[in-house]
């Protein structure tokens, strides 16, 4: 009888990501978190400063606003995108170590709000 568990990963998450001209090592720090790039926009584009966001592109799990290379508005435009279609989204500045604190604070989120340990549990912030 065999006794050993294979773990299965789980699907790939499709991501928009919005700002900077280059992604440098990103894309390595995306694949540890199973995220994948379908889609990337710098946001210096003209046409993206002047008008809304309509739609995210189908299949996009989560949007990451890098905030250093992005203006307000096209920032507000995407976030305004992905509250509408209910996707995740992650702002933070375009660094290897701030995107994986920012990626890593939503795991640990999302983790916790499936917990069962913390049921009944007053949430909040911890006094000092």
């Amino acid at each position: 009888m065999n006794t050993a568990t294979t773990f299965i990963a789980p699907a790939p998450t499709d991501a928009l990501i919005v700002g900077a001209d280059r992604l440098g090592n990103i894309p390595e720090v995306l694949q540890q978190f199973g995220i994948r790039i379908a889609a990337h926009v710098s946001g210096r584009d003209s046409s993206h400063q002047r008008r809304s966001v309509a739609s995210l592109p189908a299949g996009v799990g989560i949007v990451i606003l890098f905030t250093d290379f992005i203006g307000h508005n096209v920032m507000q435009a995407f976030r305004d995108a992905a509250n509408r279609s209910g996707v995740a989204f992650v702002c933070c500045r375009r660094s290897v170590c701030a995107l994986q604190q920012a990626l890593g604070r939503r795991v640990t989120q999302e983790k916790c709000d499936n917990c069962k340990a913390c049921e009944g549990k007053p949430s909040g912030k911890r006094r000092r």
